[in-house]
């Protein structure tokens, strides 16, 4: 038993940065020192230290949960070590920080025994102690610290309000795990990131269980669903069984048919493949919870993939001088939509690569939308604006089977859907993107290929949405939150690499193209060889080279590090490139 629990450290040693939750059954908001209430001795701080220098080590010892946070504590007066409340949201810092005096204490004598210490840098987002999901949270950061001497060292007498630590700190301490919940049709699995501590790591599994116990996050609720149900609860805690499996032992969940049987196994063993490399065995009351087989892998589950991955015969296509031409020979493309008539602005194919639909320029300051099959004339839809952004399509709900659903913005403020019925007929109607209004201008909008989320750019900044449907699938675009405040202004163009993954192109010389997650955390430049800002298009998908489109021609990477390759397609520096989608 030893040398297994032994080979289970091994495998989630790697895997740093993980739990801000309870190990108990039944989870609830605590804060990140919650389950490390144990006396920890920490040492003192080094003698003789200046104000400005107590409080910046404070900051860095901050980084440390054990004990409930005793290292840190080490530098407060024993009154503040008392009321320091450690349990509330933690705050992430930019690792560039100042202290600097406090310009009240300008006056002060030089052997005043109490100063004011300022915490000077960039706020950079938040943990949300709900669900263990980082919330983006840009702006300065002044934050004043009141010290006093202690037996003739300067000691915290007021701390700050939480806890505050370095993005790199966060990264080294907490560890970033993807747990998956279903769209509302209940056939693609969805990730949804969260952030957990690492220590102790033998109990990051379990306490990943209880985040999928616990549900989606509060940004997703309303788009993603459980089948675990919402009364579910965790029978014993997850671990090592005799024989090497790691045992999910579940309860509360009802007498679930094999279908959603499978449904549950497949959310467990997705949302464990990144804590755990072992055969995972899903338990309901202490029995096998399917009767098909006693331990499963994720390649033995199905995630619903196939239904928002696009076909691999498209290879995408560009609108360019008033046409749709075809990725990457340059042909265009068959029917009335190649041939410019219909002045395409820009546009979009449906995941099976069987529909379009474009925007089509009528006049100096109007559009119209045009939908239908691929190779045959496409119709108009009742919408009328001057401008409409580049259509985006919702997926079937079978593979293979044609979109019936197209997203745009009017007029940069107007969200439109326009939803095929029967007969082939197309309705429009307006989404309900209240929760939008007064961010500003929309300049782009791309659904997530399952349809669960939107990536917009407002006024060049970018913003990522839930999108929650109701019984008779009305959507609405809710909880929309910003991305890195590093990019404000500059985004020009966005899609989705994967369902959790954005590229965006950007004006920035240094950066015009990088890849983030959805969370912002996480930003990755492309090489900048050969572009030049703005990048004026993007295009990307899973499997798929990016491609970027900017003043000078079209340009594809598969990689972050690669050099740009132009393509022989030679597009208008005012075009659009898209993979269906």
């Amino acid at each position: 038993m030893k040398r297994r629990v032994l080979a289970l450290l091994v495998v989630l040693l790697p895997l740093t940065g993980c739990a801000a939750i309870p190990t108990q059954t039944n989870p609830k908001p605590l804060g990140p020192s919650a389950s490390r209430q144990t006396s920890v001795e920490a040492p003192e701080p080094e003698k003789d230290l200046d104000p400005l220098s107590i409080v910046r080590e404070f900051i860095v010892a901050s980084a440390s949960p054990e004990g409930d946070y005793a290292a840190a504590k080490a530098y407060l007066t024993p009154d503040a070590r008392k009321s320091w409340n450690t349990k509330g949201t933690p705050t992430i810092i930019d690792n560039v920080f100042n202290t600097v005096p406090s310009s009240g204490d300008s006056d002060l004598p030089s052997d005043a025994k109490q100063r004011t210490v300022q915490v000077v840098g960039r706020n950079v987002g938040r943990l949300d102690l709900q669900d263990s999901s980082f919330v983006q949270q840009g702006g300065d950061l002044n934050e004043p610290v009141r010290v006093e001497q202690v037996d003739g060292q300067w000691r915290i007498s007021t701390p700050p309000v939480g806890v505050f630590v370095t993005s790199a700190d966060f990264g080294r301490v907490y560890q970033r795990v993807v747990l998956f919940f279903y769209d509302k049709d209940r056939n693609v699995l969805v990730p949804d990131p969260r952030f957990v501590l690492v220590p102790p790591v033998i109990g990051i599994p379990q306490r990943v269980t209880e985040l999928l116990v616990k549900g989606p996050s509060s940004a997703m609720r309303g788009a993603l669903f459980s089948e675990l149900g919402p009364d579910a609860g965790i029978n014993k805690p997850t671990g090592e069984a005799n024989d090497g499996a790691l045992e999910v032992d579940l309860t509360r969940l009802g007498d679930p048919s094999p279908a959603v049987r499978k449904k549950i196994v497949a959310q467990v063993v997705r949302s464990l493949a990144g804590v755990t490399s072992s055969r995972v065995r899903v338990l309901l009351d202490g029995a096998a919870i399917s009767p098909d087989r006693k331990d499963w892998r994720p390649a033995d589950v199905q995630s619903g993939d196939a239904l928002i991955t696009p076909s691999a015969e498209e290879r995408g296509m560009v609108a360019t001088n008033g046409k749709l031409v075809s990725l990457p020979d340059d042909t265009q493309v068959k029917g009335p939509a190649g041939t410019g008539e219909y002045n395409i602005v820009s546009g979009a194919q449906s995941l099976d690569g069987s529909q379009l639909a474009v925007v089509s320029r009528t006049g100096p300051n109007a559009v119209r939308l045009l939908l239908g099959p691929a190779e045959e004339a496409l119709r108009e839809v009742n919408l009328e604006a001057a401008s409409l952004t580049r259509p985006t399509w919702v997926p079937g709900n079978t593979a293979g089977q044609p979109g019936t659903e197209v997203w745009t913005v009017g007029d940069g403020v107007n969200v439109f859907r326009a939803v095929r019925g029967e007969g082939g007929v197309w309705s429009t109607s307006a989404v309900n993107a209240t929760e939008l209004a007064g961010f500003g201008h929309i300049e782009e909008l791309r659904l997530s290929r399952d349809g669960t989320r939107v990536a917009c750019v407002i006024n060049g900044k970018l913003f990522i949405a839930a999108v929650v449907r109701s019984e008779d699938s009305t959507p609405t675009i809710r909880v929309p939150r910003p991305q890195p405040t590093s990019l404000d202004g500059v985004v020009t163009t966005v899609d989705w690499l994967a369902q959790d993954v954005l590229v965006a192109g950007t004006s920035l010389p240094n950066s015009p193209v990088v890849r983030l997650n959805i969370d912002g955390l996480k930003i990755e430049r492309y090489n900048t060889s050969n572009l030049t800002v703005p990048v004026t298009s993007i295009a990307a998908a899973p499997g798929r080279p990016v491609l970027a489109l900017d003043h000078t021609g079209l340009w594809s990477a598969s990689e972050v590090g690669d050099v740009w390759r132009g393509s022989q397609v030679k597009p208008d520096p005012t075009g659009y490139v898209f993979y269906p989608g």
